[in-house]
C-alpha cells in the first residue's frame, strides 16, 4: 500500500470516529439530557456529575477529530471514556446486541483510537503531531 492510501485510511478511521463521538455526545444531550445521563452514571456506580465533563469531551474530542486538531492526543485522551463504558457492559456478556448490551462494542472502539494514535493524523489534519513509534519506547 503507498503511502497516500494509507494516509486515507487514517483519515477514514479518524473522522468516522469523531462522528461517533459526537453521535454519543448528541445522545446524551438531547435523547437522554445531561441529567437523565447523570442519573444513568450513578446507577451504574459512577458519580452523577461525570456526565457533564463526558458530554463536553465526546463533542469537543469528536470534534477536534473530524477536523484533525491534534487527533492523536485527542484519540488517547478519549480512550478511557470507551474502557469505562465497557466497564459498564461486561456482566452482560460478549454480544452488544445482548439485554443490556455486551462488551465488545466500546472494547472495539477503545482498540481503534488507540490504533489511530499510533499510525497519526492522517492526511487533511489541521494540526498534525508529532508520529509516535513503538521504537520510541524501547528506546525509551
Amino acid at each position: 500500500m503507498d503511502a497516500s492510501n494509507r494516509q486515507w485510511g487514517i483519515t477514514l478511521l479518524r473522522v468516522s470516529l469523531g462522528v461517533m463521538w459526537i453521535a454519543h455526545a448528541m445522545l446524551k444531550l438531547l435523547v437522554f439530557t445531561l441529567p437523565g445521563t447523570a442519573t444513568y452514571f450513578e446507577s451504574v456506580g459512577f458519580p452523577g456529575f461525570l456526565a457533564y465533563p463526558t458530554f463536553a469531551m465526546e463533542l469537543v474530542g469528536g470534534t477536534a477529530l473530524i477536523l484533525g486538531l491534534y487527533a492523536r492526543q485527542f484519540a488517547l485522551i478519549l480512550t478511557p471514556l470507551m474502557l469505562c463504558a465497557a466497564s459498564v457492559h461486561f456482566h452482560n456478556g460478549w454480544v452488544h446486541t445482548s439485554p443490556g448490551g455486551g462488551w465488545e462494542y466500546p472494547i472495539f472502539l477503545a482498540v481503534s483510537q488507540i490504533a489511530l494514535w499510533l499510525m497519526g493524523d492522517g492526511a487533511l489534519a489541521t494540526r498534525r503531531t508529532p508520529r509516535f513509534t513503538l521504537d520510541t519506547l524501547v528506546r525509551a
